[in-house]
């Protein structure tokens, strides 16, 4: 169970954060699940005070039910949730996308403090991002913009889409495929978006704050920690030794690097 009240911070709402589109139309449906009604309760008027349609559920089959009645654009996901746990309603809701020839849908995961190992997993699974207890609903608000707009299709990118070759990697942008020594590599949204940002520099090291900020695209960092995790998952996928990696280097003290 949560805490509730506990788990939020309260800061100034930003009164210019509300927008929508040309027709006055919601930015998109999301859908917060988390079993503490003080928690869906403050977020979901947050979110759409910024202009999300917010749907709510308390338990993961509510959950489920929802996203398989109408797909959502976002879901805010709980891990400590009673009965049917965050990892195994993100793995369903995983599985729903594998029939849907739509992208995938974005996932944020809501986690204590101690649940390294579950926030582990969940980005395994294929989550976008998480957010620590206890958070401010304004931080909530910027992370989901963040992810949304890193999910948006960036054809307007011109030459920028243009495959990319660089020794054994080849990154083609706009079918969003990577193949490394020829076979393609199965990497899913901000890993993929993380490895065409290094390659796209080849040789030009990062920090992780950098990495945020251009992958993440979050102008704050909370914790920096999950540039860690996706490279480790990167270095799983594309090398060929991860433990000695010739591709995405780390540069001790400072970043990491792709190396053709």
């Amino acid at each position: 169970m949560n805490a509730g009240a506990a788990d939020l911070v309260f800061c100034p709402v930003d009164r210019h954060s509300r927008r929508v589109d040309a027709n006055g139309d919601p930015r998109g449906s999301l859908l917060v699940v988390d079993d503490e009604p003080t928690i869906t309760d403050v977020l979901s008027r947050y979110l759409e005070r910024a202009g999300y349609e917010t749907r709510v559920a308390a338990d993961g089959p509510q959950a489920l039910e929802l996203a398989g009645d109408r797909r959502p654009d976002l879901v805010i996901l709980d891990l400590m949730l009673p009965g049917l746990d965050g990892l195994e309603v993100m793995r369903r809701l995983r599985a729903l996308d594998e029939g849907s020839l739509r992208p995938r849908v974005p996932i944020i995961l809501l986690t204590a403090r101690g649940e390294e190992t579950d926030r582990v997993a969940g980005l395994r699974l294929g989550a976008d991002d998480y957010v620590v207890k206890p958070f401010s609903p304004n931080e909530l608000v910027a992370r989901v913009d963040a992810v949304l707009r890193r999910a948006e299709p960036s054809g307007a990118e011109g030459g920028d889409q243009e495959p990319i070759e660089l020794g054994a990697v080849r990154i083609e942008p706009e079918a969003r495929r990577a193949f490394v020594r020829g076979e393609e590599a199965a990497l899913t949204q901000r890993e993929f978006d993380l490895l065409l940002f290094l390659v796209r520099h080849p040789g030009q090291v990062f920090s992780r704050d950098q990495l945020m900020d251009a992958v993440w695209q979050y102008s704050f960092y909370t914790d920096t920690s999950t540039v860690t995790v996706h490279i480790r998952r990167l270095r799983a996928k594309i090398e060929v030794d991860p433990a000695q990696p010739q591709h995405l280097q780390t540069v001790w003290g400072v970043g990491y690097r792709f190396q053709p």
